[in-house]
């Protein structure tokens, strides 16, 4: 067993142990003891670089397979995990690995590994063709989906030009259509015994666990399955080019877009950590040399961005930038090509430096806040593991990053960003599917046999008894919330959590989407969103050059029913970031330039709202639901429209401000490593002179609205598509209304889970669907209620013909939720619990949602004890609560495939409206 010492030299640190079982299974474990939850992170060292030719997408199809049963348990994955309080929980495939990873219940333990392990040791007997079938339809109906958004088919063609025709990166992850067909089970089989032995994986148990206990429980889970073969991973493989190539595609986007990329150094060189910081400084900062040359100074953007994105076999460094209407993009290629030169040829400055170090660890210390889940410390060490060998190699990159000089980027730079880019711009025009190579039949292969070092050892498992049972669950603990008063009139409530050198706060104001009733319509969002734009006297660029060099991160926004403004600070810089805050709330500079820059982007980002497919919907159905002029009746991305963004004014900026952002009657949670004694005086120096100026708003009066006498379905059509976007929209009672909790518990049934009816049916059952779901938003005024998903476009009316009939079945008593239903609804709603506040960003919502429903401190144990005393009578009597025959639809999708059959359906009666939610002359 090894046991790493923490390194003092980057002060964060994630301790672990670790061991392995005589079969080659590498286990790695981190206590955490802060909830009595238990990370169970396994990453298998298999990707699509694995796949042989002839069977793209197979290791994400297989993750996929993987959530299907197991031969001791029947029924989909995630059901036991659900019936736990299970928070977290997914798989994801890359080019290199895929994993699977769940937070579960500290005394659920023993379920989570008896499944991961049935799954890596009993798979195959439980994998028939209709699973294979099913899952097949649900991956190709992913790939429609990401082909569907605007700019969705760059990566595919990216990657084909990167990386030459047998290279292990050439393909896409998601695979093509055509091999995904020709996928067969025993393709299934094969890659299940060449890949998925316990000697190919690494599991990591981060949390509420200790390493005697792992080594106990893993041996007992885990160690009685045989190793499979050793398979050598392939060489590293960098693929440099020698030459600068390029491309142009058209796709149905509102603006261009260029996208420039080099193959660059793997992961886990010193190279691939100083192009991090290389990147920061060039475009992975509010003000960085791109930012401020393209956004700021030239205006030729509306946004861009530098990353290096770490691989196995090599890494790509990629620049994008969209280009602002009218631009030559000749003129924005030859702009970045002139500062990426120049950062080459000079380097960084030390500010600079210094600014993208401070960042890059202040990102680490906020990501290890949480034990699981994407990117948490269970993540972290899993990589290491798989990738380096050592599960504490982020130390490493670490210390690459803090001693990076000027000459280490310089260096970096041109080593690698000399000549060897692919430019792809993406102009508008007509969408064309991406050509797909036939389908080969993969080569013969036949694994070699399991090195014999590795060996089984006995369990006392009985798998023919099932599932381990839960029969204890750790109680619910949410911090005590502490309370103060500010000279200002603020109140000021604390949540201490001191497991990592983060103080959170967020300073909760009225005036959210609604105030912009006698406004111009956006004002709330707008003016919120530009507080950061410099204040007190530092302009935009300066200001964010201060927050970044002190690790902090802040902003502001608006919701429907309030505001508010934040800041995430570091223990270290806290006063520091709090007088940046202060300038930021109380002074803002709202400087013309500024507002007229973010004014023109803005407008820009309207645009591309209205070519993604969800976020039209989410433009033009809230008109439709509450009727014109009514204070919810406005797109629900707060951005307004063009028209009235390009008439905003200054004045009416400070006008806003000066009216809602007060500290009469706002409150200030503070959440992380501080107390009462220790905040308070903070506060009141940065902010206990403050004072409003004038009368206080009246509170928003949101008027209640009928529902339509008939079913309304509404067309808005997308060109080229292969999905369409369904969404049913109704109003219901406000978060408020004493029946909300039941309604809430339904809707879990419904479509508020993976394991709810309309997810299985159009996903699981008829594989149409990615994923269909449903949902009410929390407002003071009738929520809105929805149910979506996106299907393939020649499933549309089939896929609304099923959603009509499932909310009309709960509807009308003929299919009431079951006891059954409940009880994992109930399970859902509260044994995830004590995993749900595990970071401070959960705790502060939380505390937020209170504030702004005006419930007292206990909810969540008062909501707790309601919905577990929830009968299914009481459900039956929300059930009426969505009404199937008042419904409004909206339907994203090529009319040319979707008009005709929607109009057959006979739903309600049907109108085609543009991306503005005006109708369609026919």
């Amino acid at each position: 067993m090894a046991q790493a010492p923490a390194s003092a030299a980057v002060g964060v640190d994630i301790p672990f142990e670790s061991f392995t079982l005589p079969n080659g299974l590498r286990v790695v474990v981190h206590t955490d003891r802060k909830a009595p939850i238990v990370a169970v992170n396994i990453w298998y060292h298999v990707g699509s670089k694995d796949e042989p030719a002839g069977r793209s997408g197979f290791a994400h199809l297989f993750e996929h397979l993987m959530f299907q049963g197991s031969e001791n348990h029947h029924g989909e994955f995630f059901e036991p995990f659900k019936q736990v309080g299970v928070t977290d929980q997914n798989g994801t495939t890359n080019t290199d690995r895929t994993n699977y990873f769940q937070n579960v219940p500290t005394t659920a333990l023993d379920m989570a590994l008896w499944m991961e392990s049935d799954r890596m040791g009993h798979l195959l007997g439980a994998i028939d063709q209709a699973a294979l079938d099913e899952q097949r339809g649900v991956v190709q109906n992913e790939k429609r989906q990401g082909e569907n958004q605007p700019y969705g088919q760059v990566w595919d063609k990216l990657t084909r030009a990167l990386y030459p025709k047998g290279h292990p990166y050439h393909h896409g992850v998601i695979g093509s259509m055509n091999d995904l067909d020709a996928a067969s089970l025993d393709d299934v089989k094969q890659w299940f015994r060449t890949w998925y032995g316990p000697n190919n994986a690494v599991l990591v148990l981060a949390g509420d666990i200790d390493v005697a206990t792992a080594k106990e429980k893993v041996a007992r889970y885990f160690g009685d399955i045989p190793a499979g073969p050793t398979m050598a991973q392939p060489q590293v493989d960098v693929a440099r080019r020698t030459a600068d190539t390029r491309e142009t595609m058209e796709d149905q986007v509102p603006q261009v877009r260029i996208y420039r990329a080099w193959n660059v150094a793997e992961l886990g060189t010193a190279d691939l950590d100083h192009l991090q910081v290389l990147a920061s400084v060039l475009g992975g900062a509010k003000a960085s040399r791109l930012d401020k040359r393209l956004l700021h100074d030239d205006r030729l953007v509306d946004n861009v961005s530098a990353g290096a994105y770490g691989s196995q076999l090599g890494s790509n460094f990629i620049v994008m930038a969209t280009v602002k209407q009218g631009v030559d993009p000749a003129k924005v290629e030859a702009a970045i090509e002139e500062e990426l030169q120049r950062l080459i040829a000079q380097g960084p400055t030390a500010d600079e430096l210094e600014r993208a170090k401070t960042s890059f660890r202040a990102g680490f210390v906020r990501g290890i806040e949480r034990i699981g889940g994407f990117g948490g410390k269970a993540d972290a060490l899993a990589e290491c593991t798989v990738y380096d060998g050592d599960p504490g190699c982020f130390r490493e990159a670490l210390a690459n990053v803090a001693a990076t000089t000027i000459d280490d980027v310089k260096a970096a730079g041109a080593k690698w960003l000399d000549v060897g880019s692919h430019t792809i711009t993406v102009v508008p025009g007509a969408r064309t599917p991406l050509a797909e190579e036939p389908a080969v039949t993969p080569a013969p292969f036949t694994p070699p046999a399991p090195d014999p070092k590795y060996r089984t050892t006995r369990t006392d498992v009985d798998r023919s008894q099932g599932v381990p049972r839960t029969t204890s669950f750790p109680e619910l603990k949410f911090p005590q919330q502490q309370r103060a008063t500010l000279t200002n009139g603020t109140q000021v409530i604390l949540a201490r959590r001191p497991e990592i050198p983060v103080v959170q706060l967020s300073y909760e104001f009225g005036g959210g989407y609604t105030a912009d009733q006698g406004r111009t319509p956006g004002t709330a969002s707008f003016t919120m969103s530009v507080l950061d734009e410099g204040a007190g006297g530092l302009g935009a660029l300066d200001f964010a050059d201060r927050v970044e060099s002190l690790g902090a991160s802040l902003g502001a926004g608006a919701s429907l029913d309030g505001s508010n403004a934040y800041v995430s600070a570091l223990k270290e810089n806290l006063d520091a970031s709090l007088a940046l805050f202060a300038d930021m709330v109380r002074r803002p500079n709202f400087e013309p330039k500024e507002i007229e820059r973010i004014r023109a982007s803005w407008i820009a980002g309207i645009g591309q709202e209205k070519a993604r497919p969800s976020s039209v919907a989410m433009r033009v159905l809230p008109p439709l639901v509450y009727g014109a002029g009514h204070p919810y009746a406005i797109p629900f991305t707060g951005s307004g429209d063009e028209a009235s963004i390009a008439k905003l004014t200054r004045e009416d900026l400070v006008a806003f401000h000066r009216d809602w952002v007060r500290p009469e009657g706002a409150t200030l949670i503070v959440v992380g490593d501080t107390t009462l004694e220790e905040i308070v005086p903070l506060l009141e120096k940065h902010f206990g002179d403050w004072r409003g100026a004038g009368a206080a708003p009246a509170p928003i009066t949101v008027p209640e609205v009928a529902r339509p006498s008939a079913p309304r379905v509404f067309l808005i059509d997308q060109p080229g598509a292969v999905q369409a976007n369904i969404f049913a929209a109704q109003v219901i009672p406000p978060t408020n209304d004493p029946a909300a909790t039941r309604f809430d518990m339904l809707n879990t049934v419904v479509g508020g889970d993976f394991t709810a009816r309309l997810n299985m049916n159009l996903r699981e059952e008829k594989h149409w669907s990615y994923g269909a779901r449903s949902s009410a938003t929390g407002t003071l005024g009738q929520r809105p209620w929805m149910a979506s998903a996106p299907v393939q476009i020649d499933k549309t009316a089939e896929a609304m013909a099923e959603i009509q009939r499932e909310l009309a079945e709960v509807a009308d008593g003929e299919r009431p939720p079951t006891e059954a239903e409940l009880a994992r609804a109930r399970a859902i709603q509260t044994l995830s619990l004590p995993g749900a506040y595990e970071t401070a960003w959960s705790v502060m919502s939380t505390i937020g949602g209170n504030l702004r429903f005006g419930r007292p401190d206990d909810y969540v144990f008062q909501r707790k004890a309601e919905i577990e005393a929830m009968t299914v009578t009481d459900l039956a009597g929300v059930a009426r609560t969505v009404d199937p025959s008042a419904l409004t639809w909206v339907v994203v999708g090529d009319l040319s495939k979707i008009e005709a059959p929607v109009r057959a359906l006979g739903l309600g009666e049907v109108q085609v409206l543009d991306a503005d939610g005006k109708p369609v002359a026919r």
